[in-house]
């Protein structure tokens, strides 16, 4: 694959596998079918523009990226962290994590991950956690989150990543028409195919 850029992809991605081996074991390995949407990463992590602009990725957005379960979205998105300079840093976070804080602590929970301490954040596994309730009080706290985010990113710049194994119909129909609308207007979509193969 071709890109208009000073960077070598393919050695970028060989050095993601040593550096996957060495996080994930000797299993780890990127196959040659994903390159084309580890490429896409990579251009947007490294804010590689010439490439970006040839994957049409808006660099201002976060990235979603979606995909069958065990397809490798959350070993790429830690991979990735390794990739980003240091104004672009980002925490991987696992919805099914917030929700068990949610349980614990309450609304604050949805200041910690939006207002109190702005960042960079991927929201990992998203729709692997369910509506809980606080009190008596039924909350979709990541939706609540997500709502929030959308406020920064509109007002701030503040950019948040996902990982989701859900479609765009079925994310509306967990988090409602709000935010479906948000995200597609502050996330790039690059999307594993609905058939790829379990790597787990």
């Amino acid at each position: 694959m071709k890109t208009n850029s000073n960077y070598n992809y393919k050695e970028i991605i060989l050095w993601l596998e040593k550096k996957g081996v060495e996080l994930y074991g000797i299993d780890f390995k990127i196959h040659d079918n994903d390159h084309t949407i580890i490429s896409k990463l990579i251009a947007y992590f490294l804010k590689d523009k010439p490439t970006c602009v040839q994957f049409s990725i808006d660099l201002n957005k976060g990235i979603m990226l979606s995909g069958p379960v065990g397809c490798g979205k959350t070993s790429l998105m830690h991979l990735m962290k390794h990739l980003t300079s240091s104004t672009h840093k980002f925490a991987v976070k696992p919805c099914r994590d917030i929700s068990f804080e949610f349980i614990k602590e309450g609304y604050e929970i949805i200041h910690k991950y939006s207002k109190s301490a702005p960042k960079i954040i991927c929201f990992d596994d998203l729709g692997t956690e369910n509506n809980l309730k606080y009190f008596g009080n039924e909350c979709n706290v990541i939706a609540e989150i997500l709502l929030s985010r959308y406020d920064l990113f509109i007002s701030r710049k503040l950019q948040t990543h996902i990982t989701t194994n859900l479609s765009a119909s079925e994310i509306e129909e967990t988090y409602g028409n709000r935010v479906r609308s948000r995200l597609r207007s502050s996330l790039n979509l690059i999307a594993f195919d609905k058939d790829a193969k379990d790597k787990r």
